[in-house]
């Protein structure tokens, strides 16, 4: 008898001492994931991907969960919708996975949500576009900052050094069409005129005029605000540099890796933008209670991949660790019993922020979890 065998009837004679067919005590826990590892957003998605493959073989080396192994089931849509929603029901229909940790971009999230619901399956999206949780659908979450949220940053920023009249510059894609129609909507609590409102398609290569209609509008405009996330922002960065705009420039969130910079090149010099700690995680003071965590995943991540930290592949860490625990407390993998589990995480420490979690919070962050940088010598500083 090989020992294979011999090991495989240990195993079957154990399950069946405890009531359990072999096939479920050796089965894994299947989690699911469609990311843009490829396409236009691959400097979000391949980030996500690695941490997720990452993390997962750490898990099952100190044990895995409930006493079973992790297996990620993971496909990349290339930034597409359509096949995003294609992955979604194999995953769902063929692949049978208990939860989701993935879509990159906003719009390849929205087409996989109806997916999700229908099965009953928890989503943790990893996504920054607020209509993914409101209003608040029964079986989906998300990790980062909401594109309003990231608005209300910039223009407290912006308040607080008297800056109040505004040119707005935004993609017309999935994200940058959500974040502009935030913007629009907040800007009057913060006491902000959007005195001009610009768009561009995903395969602008030139937003000369457009910045150019901003500089001449009438009564001119204090700082530039743009929402959107690839490449698009860092042509307006040159562009806004080669036209000597003369005031302040903001970007989103969506910009918050080194490959923006290296994209934007000293065009980027005294940019501002919201980010999550990990960014700056070295300058955090030594009292915050994220320094301990944020330090760990930029050191781990780096001197595995090679590549430097983005707070991309740490919303990925934070959606599959809060995943992680929330199956632990429900003891189960049932869909319905994880969703309940993730809506009560309290007080769970991400490289996002403090998240807490509720019926009607499917994301629980608050605006301190953003914090406001700028890039100097080329690279992030902290300013609160």
């Amino acid at each position: 008898m090989s020992r294979r065998l011999f090991s495989a009837m240990l195993i079957g004679a154990a399950a069946l001492s405890l009531g359990l067919p072999p096939a479920a005590a050796q089965a894994p826990i299947r989690i699911g994931s469609v990311l843009s590892v490829t396409g236009p957003a691959s400097f979000l998605g391949d980030p996500e991907a690695r941490t997720l493959r990452l993390y997962i073989d750490r898990i099952n080396q100190s044990g895995g969960v409930l006493g079973r192994r992790l297996e990620l089931v993971l496909y990349d849509d290339g930034g597409d919708a359509n096949r995003a929603r294609t992955f979604a029901t194999r995953l769902v229909e063929d692949d049978r996975v208990v939860a989701i940790v993935g879509g990159t971009t906003t719009g390849t999230s929205l087409a996989m949500i109806p997916v999700f619901e229908e099965a009953r399956l928890p989503f943790i999206s990893l996504a920054g576009g607020i209509e993914i949780i409101e209003p608040v659908k029964p079986f989906t979450f998300k990790t980062p900052h909401t594109d309003k949220m990231a608005c209300e940053k910039i223009f407290d920023d912006l308040r607080k050094r008297g800056l109040t009249r505004v040119g707005l510059i935004s993609g017309t894609g999935g994200f940058g069409a959500s974040m502009r129609t935030q913007c629009l909507r907040v800007a009057p609590a913060f006491g902000i005129t959007i005195a001009a409102d610009e768009r561009y398609g995903p395969g602008d290569t030139d937003m000369t005029p457009q910045l150019t209609r901003i500089r001449n509008v009438q009564g001119g405009v204090q700082a530039v605000v743009n929402a959107d996330f690839g490449q698009g922002p860092a042509i307006v960065t040159r562009n806004f540099a080669q036209l000597g705009m003369g005031v302040p420039l903001y970007q989103s969130h969506g910009v918050a890796s080194r490959s923006f910079i290296e994209l934007a090149g000293p065009a980027a010099e005294g940019l501002r933008l919201p980010a999550a700690a990990l960014l700056v995680a070295e300058q955090l003071p030594d009292n915050d209670p994220q320094k301990p965590v944020v330090m760990a995943y930029k050191q781990l991540y780096e001197s595995t991949q090679n590549q430097p930290v983005s707070t991309f592949g740490g919303h990925a860490f934070d959606g599959l660790m809060i995943l992680v625990e929330a199956i632990k407390r429900a003891g189960s993998t049932d869909g319905a019993r994880i969703r309940d589990a993730i809506r009560q995480t309290r007080g769970f420490i991400g490289t996002g922020g403090v998240v807490n979690m509720s019926e009607t919070d499917h994301m629980g962050l608050d605006l301190s979890a953003f914090r406001m940088i700028e890039i100097r010598n080329g690279t992030w500083r902290l300013l609160d």
